[in-house]
Parts: C-alpha cells; structure tokens; sequence
C-alpha cells in the first residue's frame, strides 16, 4: 500500500476532529512564522552593533551604542519568542487530543471489523499475528503520529518560510543553496525506496514471531510433556533471526540517509559562507543579513536531519498501517440478500436439502447431504476424524455459506435471513471450554446479559455445576484467570453447558460437550442434558457413542458425506459402519485397527 495511501485513510480518522486539527496547524504556522524571523530580528542588533562599532572606530562625533534601539530590537525578540512557544504548546496538545481520539476511532473500527469478518479469515491467519496489527501496528501509527507529525509539518514550513526569508535578503545567494535541495531530494527518494520494502519485511516478520509466541505459551504444556523445548527454542530463533535481519536491514539502510544529507548541508553551509563574505565585502550585503543567512542555512538543514531521523519512525508505521488498512479491507462475511426473517421463537424443524459445499471451490467436501428433522428432535452426528461432523455445525450456524442446495430451519432458507438473526435462535457448547478473565457469575451471563443471580444460579444447577461453584474460593464472585487454568478442564466445560442452559435457546448444539469430564461427571451432564434437550430440537457431535443411543436419529458421516442414518437399534441392526464403532468402544480390539469417532 503507497504512503499517500496510507496518509489519505489516516485522514479519514483525524478529519472527524478537524477543528481542533485546523488550531493544531495554525499553531504551528505561527511558530514557524517566529521561528523563521529570528535571524532577522536578530541581524537587526548585529547590523545596527557593527555599525555603533565602525562609527566608535572612526571618531565619528558622539558615537555610541544605541540602547535604545537594542532595547526595542530585545522586546520583539521576547514577544517572537512568547509566540514561538506559546504556537509550540497549542499545537502539540491539540495534535496530541486529536490523534489519541483518531486512534481510539481507528481501534473501535479494527474491534468491529473483527467481528463481522468471514470465519475462514481467522482459519488461514495466525491468532498473535491478527492480535499484532491490533495492538503493535495501531501503536507505532499513533506513535508516529504523535511524535513524527508536528515535527514533519514543522520541517516543511521551517524549510519554506527559511527560503523565502533567504529570498527576501539576497536571492542569488539563496539560489546557491536552493540549487542542492533537489541533490538531497533525490538521495533520500533513493534510501526510502529502498528502506520501506525492508521496514515492510520487518513488520511481517515481527507478526509472524508474535503469533508464534502466542501459540508456543498458549500451549507451553504440550511442549513440556513431548520434550519439544529445544525444537521450539530453536524455531524461535530462526524466526527471531529473520526479524533480526531484516530490522538491521531497515535501519542501516534508513541510517544512510543521514550522513548523506549531511554532506550536502555541510557543503551548501560552506559555498553560503564563502559567497556571503565577498557580498558584505562588496556593500551587497550587511553584516546582520550575512549572520541571518547563515542561520537560515542550519534552519534548513537542522529540518532535513531531523526528517530523515524520523523516517525509519515514518517507514515503520507506514509498514504497520499496509497490515492495519489490509486487515480493514478484508472482506466481511457475506450477509447476501436479505429477503426473509425467522420468527421470534422457532419451532427448530430443520433441512438439509442436497446441500454441498468445500472449504476449497475445487475440492467440494460434501457433495450431498439431505436429511429433514422435525421440531424438538435430537439428531447425533459420529463419524471419524474429518468426516465433516463440525462443518455441518458450520453450515447450520453460517459461519460458511453452502455451495448449492438449501438449509431450511422452519420453512425460511437461513441464506435469506441475517446471520444475527439466524444465530440468536441457537445456543452452543463446545469442544473446547472457552473463558474469559471475570467471575464465574459474568462468565455465565455471557449467554444472557440481561439475567439476574437467581437466573444465573437455576442455569448453573440445571446443568450441575452450581456445587461445584459455591465449594471454590469467592464461588460465582470467583474471577477466573487470564488462562482459566485455575478452575479444572471439566468444570469450565460445565460452565460453558450452564451458560448454554441460560441463553434459552430454540436449537441446541453439542459439540463433544462431555469430551473433558469423568465418566461421574458425564452421568450428570447427560442428566442435565436431558432436561434441557426436552422439547428443543437438538444436535449432537458425539465421542461416546452410549451416550447417544436416545437420540431420535444418527448421521453417520464420512468423507464429507452421510452414509447411514437411523436410530440406534436401526443402525445395530445393519450392521455396518456405526455397529463396527459403538461396538469398537467395547471390545478390546486394538483401536489401531478401528476408525474411531472423535
């Protein structure tokens, strides 16, 4: 993405506070403005001193220092300088108010963004490499432009406003020194270009060492109990070693700018001096002036040093902004035409009518699946790994839009209606237990807002957990931790089933909701279950099978496809697929040789 780009969308965030943008500016026009007549003001004093002086040397009749003309020369040099500072501070306050509101702006935009993008982003992008361009992108942004801005509005007035002083005073020696601007304009058009593909490679590469230190901690136990440290160590240190090039890259080649430039001042300083002296030596040019134009040289040069500082702060957010304008530029998920709605409240009969679909256009995953579920059923789904049990939940959710057919849930086909819509109706528990850092009493009324305790604790005694709630420390006031590890695998799963339970529901889905708990447990989940899956049509990915021999119908998937479907005792009786695995689960068989369900 282009640098102009990037500052164009930038923009679009800091206009929405353009009054206090515009104070901003013309704060720093006015201490532009002063700073650029501080060698006049002061050439002022030195042209009417040396003038005192020559006059004292040569005996002109009652000679001296004109006090008072010194005086009134101090007094506009103290009100230069209130305007000076008193530009400087409104400026970087006002830019500072309004960049941190343009910031939290940008970051609302990012949190929404995040929650209307398509599940498959999130299946293709690592987890710490999305949370990088939340938190490291959106921060080097706001620190270039709370640091970088003002001084780079700063340097280009500061520039102007030294050449067109320079102008006024003596145009043909300003000419000598405008000639070399476009030598360092070049030059550093040639460092950038090359600089900003390594700043961009940086930026990558330290999303790519984010997302894999997030997963390395998130599953640092795994690590420990296969004996992978040293792997891990040393895969980390490959990918450290790619960000370690590529920042030494960056900045050495960022850094070249400077000492280049340099070289060009330095020269353009000495060719100012030397033409300056032959022009107060010939009566062109007064003294005072000479001092001026030397100043206004360093105050074009002081400028140019402190933009090619910044630019390695300037390259690295314009890398940081690509991967957070990208990331707003994502696709969202396709709501298609909304043309229907689901009632209220559904009665939960469900369709599948010759559904297909595939994660990939070119590899379908499922070619046909039909099956009809009246309302308040219970509907198992086994079958071995990567048979399509989840992406059939998928489908029914819309976290994926099928390829051709329909899913009907009451007659209206759920590609007509909104995802919110569709998605209120359902209540999901899944494999795995998911927590966020808050008591167990808000954890719970994540699945309604609006409960009170005694909704919260009937919902947490429905699916029996209510016990084992009140035996921790605080009980429902308990505040779960930043990684939920200081309750049990087990109890967060029922957590997960008790919030479930408080959402109410009309269709439930169980994603191998006992898969975490003991067989004591599982006994009084399935209790639970029973109560809450009477009346409401539900789905059930099932590990161990005894625990949905009830259900009114079983989905025997595989490869995507369903390939026997009837209740337990018509699936026994047939003997095939579904009789080999429940009977799998209770012979001792060795499981190398049984395609088990999971």
């Amino acid at each position: 993405m282009k640098f102009t780009t990037i500052l164009k969308r930038l923009w679009e965030y800091l206009r929405n506070y353009k009054g206090q943008f515009s104070i901003a500016m013309i704060a720093t026009l006015v201490q532009n403005f002063t700073s650029a007549i501080e060698p006049i003001v002061i050439g002022l004093a030195i042209t009417e001193l040396s003038h005192n002086v020559v006059d004292i040397v040569n005996g002109v009749p009652d000679a001296g220092i004109n006090y008072p003309y010194i005086a009134w020369v101090l007094v506009l040099y103290f009100i230069r300088g209130l305007g000076f500072f008193g530009g400087q501070f409104i400026a970087q306050f006002t830019l500072t108010n309004v960049v941190q509101k343009a910031m939290f702006d940008l970051r609302n935009d990012i949190s929404t963004k995040a929650s209307r993008i398509p599940v498959s982003y999130f299946d293709n992008h690592q987890t710490g490499d999305i949370l990088a361009r939340m938190t490291n992108d959106v921060d080097a942004i706001t620190n270039a432009l709370q640091q970088s801005f003002i001084q780079m509005v700063t340097a280009v007035l500061g520039i102007s406003f030294a050449v067109i002083s320079m102008l006024v005073l003596d145009w043909k020696l300003a000419l000598i020194l405008i000639a070399t601007m476009p030598l360092s304009y070049v030059l550093s058009r040639y460092i950038l270009g090359h600089s900003q593909k390594a700043f961009q490679k940086k930026a990558d590469a330290l999303g790519d060492l984010f997302g894999f230190t997030q997963e390395q901690l998130s599953g640092f136990t795994e690590i420990k109990v296969y004996g992978k440290q040293a792997d891990t160590v040393k895969e980390f240190e490959a990918k450290n070693a790619e960000l370690r090039d590529n920042g030494f890259k960056a900045s050495f080649i960022s850094s070249l700018m400077m000492p280049i430039l340099n070289f060009v001042s330095n020269f353009a300083y000495a060719v100012v001096a030397i033409f300056g002296s032959f022009a107060v030596i010939a009566g062109s040019l007064t003294v005072g002036n000479l001092q001026a134009f030397v100043q206004y040289v360093w105050q074009i040069n002081q400028p140019i040093q402190m933009m090619t500082q910044l630019s390695g702060v300037i390259q690295s957010a314009s890398a940081a902004g690509t991967r957070v304008f990208t990331f707003l530029d994502e696709p969202e998920e396709y709501q298609g035409e909304i043309t229907d709605s689901l009632p209220e409240k559904v009665a939960g009969e469900v369709v599948f009518d010759h559904v297909q679909f595939g994660y990939n256009p070119e590899r379908p995953l499922m070619t046909d699946i039909s099956f009809h579920v009246n309302p308040g059923e219970t509907i198992a789904v086994v079958g071995p790994t990567g048979a399509g049990k989840t992406t059939l939940i998928n489908l029914l959710m819309r976290f994926y839009d099928v390829d051709k057919g329909a899913i009907k849930i009451d007659g209206v086909d759920i590609k007509n209606t909104s995802r919110h819509d569709l998605r209120k109706h359902f209540g999901m528990v899944l494999q795995d237990a998911w927590l966020y850092t808050d008591t167990i009493r808000e954890n719970l009324r994540f699945g309604d807002l609006d409960a009170n305790d005694y909704e919260v604790q009937d919902a947490a005694e429905i699916a029996n957990v209510d016990h084992f709630i009140k035996t921790l420390p605080g009980g429902y006031d308990m505040e779960i931790n930043e990684e939920a590890n200081n309750i049990s695998l087990g109890q967060k799963q029922l957590i997960t089933i008790a919030r479930a339970v408080l959402s109410n529901p009309d269709i439930l889905i169980l994603d191998e909701a006992t898969s975490s708990v003991d067989t004591r447990l599982e006994q009084l989940i399935q209790e639970a279950m029973d109560k809450v899956m009477e009346g409401r049509t539900s789905f059930v990915i099932a590990h161990r099978l005894s625990t949905i021999k009830n259900a009114d119908m079983i989905l025997v998937m595989q490869n995507g496809n369903i390939t026997e479907h009837g209740n337990h005792e018509e699936l026994m009786a047939k003997g095939g697929f579904y009789a080999d695995l429940y009977n799998s689960q209770f012979d001792d068989q060795d499981p190398a040789d049984i395609h088990m369900s999971y």
